[in-house]
């Protein structure tokens, strides 16, 4: 099983978004991220959808998802031809005898420090999965209290605009 991330351009109506994902969810497909918001034009939404299958069930999803009303675009997002990151929100366990390391773990990454009490440290931290996952792995040992995630957001790489994918195919 690979991880896929789709790039989709909806036009921006009530509805688009449950038209969208219902076809994951009624071919038994469980999305592991998804982030949706508007583009640089207010009547258009972009939503980055991470799932995990096989080729050929998510080219075939990708096909149906094209066909739906109010769909503009499907791309399929690489992570060679691609930029990938999300944002994380963490607030971990602290002591005075862990605070400094954990600081200290926050600026290896690039973390902004948000919050902190006597017993934590809230923090945010953006980047690709690799960059999380070993954040968040060099974290756990001191305790994560709670953890939210934004989901997966992309674009390819260079001047190609996904917008234009839809011009060319026309």
């Amino acid at each position: 099983m690979e991880r896929y991330t789709l790039g989709i351009l909806v036009n921006n109506h009530p509805g688009v978004l449950s038209r969208v994902v219902g076809l994951f969810s009624r071919r038994g497909y469980n999305i592991d991220s998804l982030s949706v918001g508007e583009t640089e034009k207010s009547e258009i939404s972009r939503i980055t959808i991470v799932v995990t299958g096989d080729r050929a069930i998510v080219e075939q999803i990708e096909k149906q998802v094209a066909k739906l009303v109010d769909v503009i675009t499907v791309v399929e997002l690489t992570l060679q031809g691609s930029i990938q990151s999300e944002l994380v929100m963490v607030k971990a366990h602290t002591t005075d005898k862990t605070r400094a390391a954990v600081v200290e773990l926050s600026e290896i990454f690039k973390a902004k420090i948000m919050d902190v009490t006597e017993s934590t440290i809230t923090m945010q931290i953006t980047g690709n999965m690799d960059k999380l996952s070993s954040f968040l792995h060099l974290l756990k040992p001191y305790g994560i209290t709670e953890l939210v995630r934004t989901g997966m957001t992309a674009m390819e790489r260079g001047s190609q605009a996904m917008i234009n994918h839809r011009e060319e195919d026309e």
